[in-house]
């Protein structure tokens, strides 16, 4: 079926509500859970957020607060979408996810925890993807970000 455009800068495709391919349901989910489970640690035990050497004082506190809520925030919303079918709003969400998670590698750069940095740079490859084969654009390209309903 092919595409009509609804609205300036909205596309209709005729299968936006077929099942996301399994992949992509996976790795949605396990961010999801690790989004979750980073919710909880910062929320709960941010101790285990700095390195050993480093304390926790009231400043870190109020960041790992800050971390939980939206932490948490996206994981809820990426089930959501998930589970609503919601193609636009879980590409959006994931190229955001993917995004985060590039900041993340150069925020370890720029700290020297090296061993952490291609951890990053993998989840975030995954998740642009697993963004493009929702899109079916690569996120560099302007049709990645255009909402497609």
């Amino acid at each position: 079926m092919g595409e009509r455009v609804v609205h300036k800068n909205v596309v209709s495709k005729g299968n936006s509500s077929a099942p996301f391919p399994l992949w992509v349901r996976v790795v949605v989910i396990a961010r999801a859970i690790l989004l979750t489970a980073g919710a909880l640690i910062s929320l709960l035990h941010p101790i285990l957020l700095v390195s050993p050497r480093d304390e926790i004082n009231s400043a870190v506190r109020v960041f790992a607060a800050y971390t939980f809520s939206r932490d948490l925030a996206l994981a809820i919303m990426l089930v959501v979408a998930l589970a609503l079918r919601a193609r636009a709003t879980l590409n959006s969400l994931m190229l955001l996810t993917g995004l985060v998670q590039f900041l993340d590698a150069f925020a370890d750069c720029v700290d020297h925890r090296w061993a952490i940095v291609p951890v990053g740079l993998v989840l975030g490859g995954i998740f642009l993807c697993a963004a493009a084969s929702l899109s079916g654009s690569a996120f560099w390209k302007i049709q990645a970000w255009k909402q497609t309903i």
